[in-house]
């Protein structure tokens, strides 16, 4: 046991010896390490007086060609480059200064999204002097690098503004973009009111009582629920599930309401608007379809022909062509989905009513619909047809005239 205690002790100053040793060495807490002068504490007797330091980047705007910005509700991603394509302005500026931030730069392209807001912002820089170009999200994707971030959505809108082939959307004024929100009102009441006659027919199917689809057997439902008896008289509803529909059926009377009062202010447009009523005569247009194609479409002249309208509207087929084989698919559903929904309804409109009609759009129409053999042979020519439409829309649009539907000799 002494001996252990001895060789211990040995070690210990062994241990000792060591650090002693390697003390030059060591981190400098207690002391900076030889060799090494420590820092000392400068005492600024004569400051600036206000004036910018050496180390302070004095960015030169002058040089700025072209801007993109990434829009957002409080702070705005800035990306801007000059004429050489050198990045001069990288930041980000609040909602509150954005229009005091351009008012500084000169007067150049600023690009943005085609997305919420952006038509707000674009008549607020265009009033400054700007020249806006607003570019479809999907045109920008291909140019954001990596990951994605608002630095980044800056720096792909910028590039895309410079690419020669682009395409832009219109900047829209505000009384257009009043006439798109009557639309867009439309269309969600009409949603609304379609959940709730779903929803009528799914309560009183609890109670036995229901209806072959249509939507004239759907407002029977309303009617059986309004009087609680059928036509002979027998109760069918009872009072308890009368009073708990009510309000079902009083929002279902409002939405009617405003559903006709919109659909009477498209009707007086329509008739005030030479290119409506010669739009209005081609089968399956109406004043909804009519108005709601000239408030979405600004100017027709900027499509080169009709496929080219028809395709923008996602009525042609998809292609997936390689090695000289042709490949075409299903339509390719892209554009604006409320004119595509409004011509294929109107077209199956035509459709079903062209008993009676001998003009050549409905003979083809018809000579389709006998040849095809598939099972929704019906629906695939109403696309077809719609198609159809959208071609002769831009052709009147564009040329003027009439449809003419007088009928073509057999």
């Amino acid at each position: 046991m002494i001996q252990a205690r001895q060789d211990t002790r040995g070690f210990g100053g062994q241990k000792a010896n060591l650090f002693d040793r390697f003390r030059p060495f060591a981190d400098g807490v207690d002391g900076a390490p030889n060799g090494i002068k420590r820092a000392k504490m400068v005492v600024v007797t004569n400051p600036s007086e206000g004036k910018p330091s050496m180390g302070k980047s004095i960015i030169d705007t002058s040089s700025v060609t072209r801007v993109g910005v990434d829009l957002a509700k409080r702070v705005f991603r800035i990306h801007a480059v000059d004429a050489t394509g050198f990045v001069v302005i990288a930041r980000s500026v609040n909602r509150r200064t954005l229009l005091k931030f351009f008012d500084s730069l000169p007067r150049c392209v600023v690009a943005m999204e085609a997305c919420s807001s952006a038509h707000h912002w674009g008549r607020q820089l265009l009033e400054l002097g700007f020249a806006v170009r607003l570019i479809p999200p999907a045109h920008v994707k291909p140019y954001v690098r990596r990951n994605k971030n608002d630095a980044a959505d800056a720096a792909a809108i910028c590039e895309a503004a410079g690419r020669p082939g682009q395409r832009f959307v219109p900047v829209r004024s505000v009384e257009n973009q009043a006439e798109l929100m009557r639309h867009r009102a439309r269309e969600l009441m009409v949603g609304q009111r379609t959940a709730a006659l779903n929803a009528l027919r799914g309560h009183l199917s609890e109670i036995g009582v229901v209806a072959a689809q249509g939507v004239p057997n759907a407002y029977a439902l309303k009617a059986l629920v309004d009087g609680g008896v059928d036509e002979n008289g027998e109760i069918v509803v009872p009072d308890c599930v009368r009073l708990a529909l009510a309000p079902l059926i009083r929002q279902i009377d409002a939405l009617d309401e405003a559903i006709e009062a919109i659909d009477r202010t498209l009707e007086a447009s329509a008739r005030t608007d030479e290119t409506a009523r010669r739009l209005m005569t081609i089968p399956g247009i109406g004043p909804v379809t009519a108005m709601a194609l000239l408030a979405t479409i600004q100017d027709f002249a900027a499509f080169s022909s009709g496929r080219e309208f028809a395709a923008f509207l996602g009525l042609t087929p998809r292609e997936h062509s390689t090695g000289g084989k042709p490949r075409l698919g299903r339509i390719t559903k892209m554009g604006d989905r409320y004119l595509r929904k409004l011509l294929v309804v109107g077209a199956c409109s035509a459709l079903a009513a062209r008993k009676g009609h001998n003009d050549a759009l409905r003979r083809w129409a018809s000579g389709m619909l006998e040849r095809k053999t598939v099972k929704y042979k019906f629906k695939l020519t109403a696309v077809a047809l719609a198609n159809k439409l959208a071609r002769i829309v831009y052709a009147l649009a564009t040329k003027g005239g009439h449809y003419d539907d007088r009928p073509v000799a057999a």
